[in-house]
Order: structure tokens, then C-alpha cells, then sequence
């Protein structure tokens, strides 16, 4: 397939193939596999034959161009992409051995193994400690107040945010600064002990100091977690992840351990954007 670049700092076009994808999209350990995964809307084809895996406790970085398809591939993995009628997803995705679009899996539930942390904070119109409570409550996982009470807190711990807002847990979620709401929501997420993370961009409505402690957290959080992040930030990627995924038009082009993709890309495209000649 013959794809148009249009180059931003000299307006030079200029036809490349895609092609196979390079670079190689299998985990040795992989937490979650995906093979042959297409998405439709409608009749208009956002994503094309797309085959990674995500490797265990290791932080995957999607990249490329505005409107590539990283995103529509992220939603996939949790099925959010269920929630717009006109789209259809096809091909294999399989949390470890299970089919996570099998009839007989509820979404609500496979959301709660795997996360999803937006471009945008979105605590809820709760308390502190009420946005971080919900999932548990709902879920089952704590028996009595007490227990709650430790989910609430060892969540709130783990997003770096306890020491910060331990004194006003009553107050309004929504009152945090952009980068506290952004570690609430991770908090959220993690209170219900998910298995993968995945994060759609969380860093780009906020300013450098908290995107600083953001990606220091992403650093910690994969100790514990699987997480996959869409980013714009070229310089993110090489800093939180171990393995980078290059999508271009839909496509996967390349994948391969982060410091080869930054400093020794296959790919003419992915040269082409880490250098800067579009994007």
C-alpha cells in the first residue's frame, strides 16, 4: 500500500511503502497478545492488520502521527471501542489465554483487569476518597469499612497522592490541581487491582512539573503493572518505556526495544518521524 507524507518542515511529498511491519512484536513474556487485529468504523477502516504483544510488567509506548490509529488501538484493549455503535474490531486479543471479546465476557469486568487512564482528568463529582472508593465498592472487594478505608489509602499511596491530600479526603475530587485530579484517576484505577494499565495520553494537559511526577510514577507503577501509553512526546516514550510501538495510517510499521527505535530505526517512515521530517 502506497501512502502520501506530506513532510512539515519542507513540503516535500513523497510516496513510501509500509509494508510488514519491522522490528519484532512478540514478548517473551507477554501479558497481552494481539494478532491480526482490525478496526472499522463503519465502512471506513482505522486499523489494519495489527499484531503486538505487550510484554509483562514493562511500560509499551504507542507513537505516530495525530489520527495513526494508536488511540482506536488502546481502546481496543479494554473494549471501550463497544461503547460506538458503528465500530467493529476482528482478529485475536488475548489477555494471557483469554479471549477478551468472547460473548460470555462482561466488558465491565474486563475494564476493571484492564484500566484506562484519558488524555484528560475526569475524577468524579465525589469526595477524594469516594472516587477512589467506587470501583471497590461496586466490584465487592472489601467486606467492611476498614478494609475499604486501606484500598482508599494504599491507592492514593501508590499514585504518590496520600501525603498530599490525607487531611481533606472529604473534599471535592475536582478541586485538585490537573496533575493531583491526573494521579486521583490513576489512584481510581488501580484501587480496583487491574492487571494492565493503559494510558491515553495522561500527561498532555498538563504542565512539566507534573508531567515529571507522572511519568515518575508510570516508572514505579510498572513494578506492579502492565502498562501500554499513547503519547505525542516523542522524548516521554524514550524516557518511561522499554518497548516502543511506531504506528503509521492505521498500521503498526515498527516495534522494538526503545533505544533501538530512537537511535537505530528500520523503518524509512519511523526515521522519517523521530527525525522530525513529519509528524
Amino acid at each position: 500500500m502506497m501512502k502520501d507524507i506530506a513532510f512539515s518542515d519542507n513540503l516535500i511529498s513523497q510516496d513510501i511503502e509500509v509494508g510488514e511491519t519491522v522490528g519484532n512484536v512478540f514478548a517473551e513474556d507477554a501479558k497481552m497478545s494481539m494478532r491480526n487485529v482490525n478496526v472499522y468504523y463503519g465502512e471506513k477502516q482505522a486499523i489494519n492488520n495489527v499484531s503486538l504483544d505487550l510484554a509483562r510488567n514493562q511500560v509499551t509506548a504507542l507513537i505516530g502521527p495525530s489520527g495513526c490509529g494508536k488511540s482506536t488501538f488502546l481502546r481496543c484493549l479494554n473494549r471501550m471501542n463497544d461503547t460506538i455503535p458503528i465500530c467493529r474490531v476482528t482478529g485475536d486479543l488475548l489477555l494471557e489465554s483469554e479471549d477478551i471479546y468472547a460473548k460470555n465476557l462482561d466488558p465491565v469486568l474486563l475494564r476493571a483487569r484492564v484500566g484506562m487512564v484519558f488524555q484528560k482528568p475526569n475524577p468524579f463529582p465525589k469526595s477524594i476518597y469516594e472516587n477512589v472508593a467506587y470501583g471497590p465498592k461496586i466490584h465487592g472487594l472489601a467486606a467492611n469499612k476498614a478494609e475499604l478505608d486501606e484500598i482508599v489509602i494504599n491507592s492514593l499511596q501508590r499514585a504518590g497522592l496520600f501525603q498530599e491530600v490525607k487531611d481533606r479526603l472529604d473534599a471535592p475530587g475536582t478541586g485538585l490541581s490537573g496533575g493531583q485530579q491526573q494521579r486521583l484517576c490513576i489512584a481510581r484505577t488501580i484501587a480496583v487491582s487491574p492487571e494492565i494499565i493503559l494510558m491515553d495520553e495522561p500527561a498532555s494537559a498538563l504542565d512539566p512539573i507534573a508531567t515529571a511526577v507522572i511519568e515518575e510514577l508510570i516508572d514505579e507503577l510498572k513494578e506492579k503493572y502492565t502498562i501500554a501509553i499513547v503519547t505525542h512526546s516523542m522524548q516521554q516514550a524514550a524516557r518511561v518505556s522499554q518497548t516502543t510501538a511506531y504506528f503509521h495510517m492505521g498500521q503498526l510499521v515498527e516495534m522494538g526495544k526503545t533505544e533501538q527505535i530512537f537511535t537505530n530505526p528500520q523503518h524509512t517512515l519511523t526515521e522519517n518521524y523521530i527525525t522530525g521530517r513529519f509528524g
